[in-house]
């Protein structure tokens, strides 16, 4: 059984990949990365993969460095969450962090290598709106880079994998909802208030994904109208 570092936020993609990776045969050590986010609640869930899973989960402080990741509604409070999704005239989107997944792996390789480990994991989809360093491209080329920085320490067959980098995001659910994954035990929302919000990008496309699944969301949200999705 591989021994694997899972970068796990606890949102829906995060937490259905280290599901499935148990299922697969993996022996786990949950990571969560404190990047200076607002919705810095996802790690309580996180948490509750962990303890529902048996397995160890840490979380990694690198909040002094979100403070100089400006310009992104995640880590800047001047920038506001904007409802659904919305960019910039150029196609920039508010809600991606540049580099945050090169970030992340960078810490989880670290501790892969640390721990003599088989493999990171990262839960990763790429759609239409995520950011340039969620695809197989990005993928392919980060492991070839930690390849070369970590040779002669890390575990000779240490890989990269990203098991849901070719899903469409109602795949994912899915996949979740054979695994039988708690649904309630995840975060999507970008705003990290007590409920999710059920405006923002994150929450809408959650909504999507259950409706395109044909599952039933069980998620309260913030809106009563959340839910009716056009």
């Amino acid at each position: 059984m591989p021994k694997t570092v899972a970068i796990v936020s606890g949102g829906l993609d995060s937490v259905t990949m280290a599901y499935h990776l148990q299922a697969q045969g993996h022996t786990l050590h949950l990571l969560s990365v404190n990047y200076g986010q607002r919705h810095l609640v996802e790690h309580e869930f996180a948490a509750k993969a962990a303890r529902s899973l048996g397995v160890p989960h840490h979380v990694v402080d690198l909040s002094p460095v979100g403070k100089l990741l400006s310009g992104s509604s995640l880590t800047d409070p001047t920038v506001d969450v904007p409802d659904h999704q919305s960019g910039s005239p150029s196609g920039e989107s508010p809600n991606v962090v540049p580099n945050r997944n090169a970030l992340l792996l960078s810490v989880a390789f670290a501790v892969a290598v640390a721990q003599k480990a088989e493999a990171v994991a990262v839960g990763v989809v790429d759609d239409l709106q995520a950011a340039p360093d969620s695809n197989a491209a990005f993928i392919d080329s980060f492991l070839a880079m930690e390849r070369i920085a970590t040779r002669g320490y890390a575990h000779p067959d240490l890989t990269l994998t990203a098991p849901l980098v070719r899903l469409r995001k109602s795949d994912v659910v899915s996949l979740g909802e054979e695994l039988g994954v708690p649904w309630t035990d995840t975060w999507s929302c970008f705003r990290g208030d007590a409920l999710q919000c059920g405006r923002c990008a994150a929450c809408r496309e959650r909504q999507e994904a259950f409706r395109d699944a044909g599952v039933t969301d069980p998620t309260t949200y913030q809106t009563s109208d959340s839910k009716e999705l056009p």
